[in-house]
Order: C-alpha cells, then sequence, then structure tokens
C-alpha cells in the first residue's frame, strides 16, 4: 500500500489564503469630505459638553458668595431671609418636586395612550393630523399655559377640589384642605400647579413614546397576528415591551421638563416657604418659580443665593436627563435605534 499524499507545504514566502468562513473587512479611504464633515459633527458633539460645562462654571461662580455665606444650611433651610443669612431651598425643592410629580401622575396614563392610539389605531390619513397638533401644543408658550390656568381653569376646577378634599381628605391626608371651606383656600396650589404643567409635558411624552412605539419590529407584529392574536394583544405583547425602556426614558424627560418650568408655575401659585404636603391648600412653590419672582429685587447676596438654587436645579435636571438616556440606551427599543 501506497501511504497518503500529504499535502504541500506553503512557501516561505507565499501570502496565506484567507479563512472563508471569517467576513472580510471592507475598508473604504476617507475622501476630503468625509474627514470635513466627522470635523463638524464631532465638533458639534463637544461643543453641547462644552456649554454644559459654561453653564455649571458660572452657576458655580455666581453662587458660590450664598454658599459660602451660609453652608450647607443652603439644603436645609425653609426660609428665604438674605438679609439676615438665613435662606435655604429645603422648602422650595420638595414642592417643586410635588409639583413635577403631579404633573406625571396625570400626564403619563394620558400620554402613553395617545401614542398608542395615534400610532396603532389613527386611521392613516388621521395619523398625520394628530401628530402635528401634538407637535403644535409642544410649540405653545409656557406663558400662554400660565395664562389658561391663572383665568380660565382655576375658577372652574375649585368644584373638583373641593369635592376631592371633602370626600377624599379623610381617607388621604394629604388631600385634606386645613384652611377652611372658602373659595381660596383651593386656588393657587400644588396641585393646580401640577395639571397646567401636565398639559406642558404631555406633548413631550407623547411624541417619544410615539416615535419608540412606530420602531416595533414588523415580523414580531405579523408574528403575533399569525397566533391568533388581537390588535390590543399585539400592542400588549409586542408593542409595549419594545418601547418599555423608551418610555420610561421619556417619562423621565418629562419630569426633568416639570421640574423646570417656570413662568406657568410662577402665574399659578401663591408663594409659600413651607413644605406643602396637603397638595390642594392655597399655597405653593419651586426653585424655578422662585428665581423668576425675586430676581427683580435681589441685591448682590440675593442674587448669588438665587444662583445657587439654578445650579442645584441644573444639577438635578442633568441627573434626571442623564439617567433617562441610560435608560434608553440600555432598553431594546434604544438598542435598536441606535443601530
Amino acid at each position: 500500500m501506497t501511504a497518503a499524499a500529504e499535502p504541500a507545504a506553503p512557501h516561505a514566502g507565499a501570502p496565506s489564503q484567507p479563512d472563508p468562513d471569517v467576513p472580510r473587512t471592507i475598508t473604504a479611504p476617507a475622501t476630503n469630505g468625509d474627514r470635513v464633515f466627522r470635523g463638524l459633527l464631532r465638533a458639534a458633539g463637544l461643543s453641547v459638553f462644552a456649554i454644559m460645562g459654561l453653564i455649571a462654571f458660572f452657576l458655580i461662580l455666581r453662587g458660590a458668595q450664598a454658599l459660602r455665606a451660609v453652608g450647607f444650611d443652603f439644603f436645609t433651610e425653609k426660609k428665604w431671609q438674605t438679609q439676615a443669612h438665613n435662606f435655604g431651598i429645603a422648602s422650595v425643592l420638595p414642592n417643586g418636586i410635588l409639583i413635577a410629580v403631579i404633573a406625571l401622575i396625570i400626564a403619563v396614563p394620558v400620554a402613553i395612550a395617545a401614542a398608542i392610539f395615534i400610532s396603532e389605531y389613527a386611521p392613516v390619513r388621521l395619523r398625520a393630523t394628530l401628530i402635528s397638533l401634538v407637535d403644535l401644543m409642544a410649540a405653545i408658550p409656557s406663558i400662554v399655559y400660565g395664562l389658561w390656568g391663572l383665568f380660565f381653569l382655576q375658577p372652574r376646577i375649585i368644584g373638583t377640589v373641593r369635592w376631592m378634599s371633602n370626600h377624599l381628605g379623610d381617607a388621604i391626608p394629604f388631600l385634606k384642605v386645613r384652611t377652611g371651606d372658602i373659595g381660596t383656600s383651593y386656588t393657587s396650589s400644588t396641585f393646580i400647579a401640577g395639571v397646567v404643567v401636565s398639559l406642558m409635558i404631555i406633548p413631550i411624552i407623547i411624541s417619544l413614546s410615539r416615535e419608540v412605539f412606530s420602531q416595533a419590529p414588523q415580523g414580531e407584529r405579523e408574528g403575533a397576528y399569525a397566533l391568533g392574536s388581537t390588535r390590543w394583544g399585539m400592542v400588549r405583547t409586542v408593542v409595549l415591551p419594545f418601547g418599555k425602556g423608551g418610555v420610561i426614558g421619556a417619562v423621565m424627560l418629562g419630569f426633568g421638563r416639570a421640574m423646570g418650568e417656570t413662568i406657568a408655575v410662577a402665574l399659578i401659585i401663591s408663594p409659600s416657604f413651607d413644605v406643602m404636603s396637603h397638595v390642594l391648600e392655597n399655597g405653593a412653590n419651586s426653585i424655578s418659580a422662585l428665581i423668576a419672582l425675586r430676581f427683580g429685587e435681589s441685591d448682590a447676596l440675593s442674587l448669588s443665593a438665587l444662583m445657587a438654587a439654578g445650579l442645584v436645579l441644573f444639577g438635578i435636571t442633568l441627573l434626571v436627563n442623564v439617567a433617562a438616556s441610560f435608560v434608553i440606551s440600555r432598553s431594546r427599543s434604544g438598542a435598536a435605534t441606535a443601530d
């Protein structure tokens, strides 16, 4: 028997053959236009960080005087008496968060339902009109919402607020109005400010949620229908799980928007420097409204205190937006968008 012939060894100088199972990387040389375009995009991205850094530096520089004057008491003091060096944000910060939370409680169910209807149920001809209306709502200036809330909504919502206090206040203590059953006890409250702000963040949540829902994979939609699912069943098992991360990110962005709302809140509230745990009572406050209402009458120290308050609000808003971006990027819908 003859031995099987062994394959000839490649010559030392012969090039190695590429593995057919490994995908080849195709590279194209960058043209001058590509380099310029990439440079412009890189500069635009870095400019965002530069602008944010400059804003933070400005607020730190201008708020340093107030922070040196009262130190850590700035975060624990509930009064705002700058002449006596007795001021802080311990009352206005929780009140601002309460306004934002009330706005989210009202806005989130409405916005998600509207986003599902626009993306999944609305006829094609009506869909474009609804999208345009939502975009138009987002473009309305905040002062218009504030004036509408002050002159139209507030006189008409007093009856609802009184009913909530009288019928739900005993079971839910923070809905109880303790200042007597008179009309002014129910006006300019945290609740009314939250209702007005909710109308301002609804378009934001609708737009972002609708965009995420529309990116749900078509194959999975058709697979759900092929298995006998109804349209709502398809939405519940495909669209909502796919868009969950995007919806959470939209809600967090809406929260950041609600925390920073200024003019509408300033027009509605009756400024108070007590933590208003009873949200239906007259009196409320927020950092942004405090800055708007006190800016024109401030001396050097008061202006520095307002800048320090603005720095806290800037930090909270930045953290909320970063957290929203993180949630979106780690979600299935966010990963699909990135790809």
